[in-house]
């Protein structure tokens, strides 16, 4: 192996260690706040987390986003195993440079989301939610979800307007 290839590996594992550690945080963060959902929320009503604004509530998710496709636990963690390695591959290409460091948050969180509600599938048969608006009428959601839609929108965002094409090519 070359010396370039060397570096270019070494940097690319200097990267993986830590994001894929950051991911653990996260996953962790999300299912310890289901498990409190479950023990703490379950079989009672809302709590207001902040008057009018928001509340806890335990709801058994069997869909998707938004109540969608329920039922489809097999559909979904199915999806999950399409969609984890082509995240982790799109992370491989990207750059080891701190400016990319916003795009690898992204990915990261998308994973940590992705994967949160792939083990709640897996193991529970549905997703654990339990942050509920009072303001809006939205769907109930967990810290998984939070996790995927800012990484989503923050990477759309980035890849639109931050950063050129033909940056994250070798």
């Amino acid at each position: 192996m070359k010396k370039r290839d060397v570096q270019r590996y070494g940097g690319r594992l200097r990267m993986i260690v830590p994001d894929a550690f950051f991911v653990l945080i996260l996953l962790f963060s999300d299912q310890f706040t289901k498990q409190l959902a479950v023990a703490r929320l379950k079989g009672t009503g809302a709590v207001s987390l902040i008057p009018g604004v928001m509340e806890l509530i335990y709801v058994e998710n069997t869909g998707m986003a938004f109540g969608l496709l329920k039922g489809g636990r097999i559909i979904f963690l199915g999806i999950c195993m399409i969609f984890l390695p082509f995240l982790w591959w799109f992370h491989s290409k990207i750059p080891s440079e701190k400016r990319f460091l916003p795009l690898r948050i992204c990915l990261i969180l998308i994973t940590a989301g992705a994967l949160g509600n792939a083990m709640d599938r897996l193991l529970r048969g549905y997703v654990v939610d339990f942050f509920q608006t009072v303001f809006i009428d939205f769907p109930v959601f967990n810290l998984a979800d939070c996790y995927v839609v800012v990484g989503a929108f923050l990477l759309v965002f980035l890849m639109l307007f931050v950063y050129k094409e033909g940056e994250l090519h070798e």
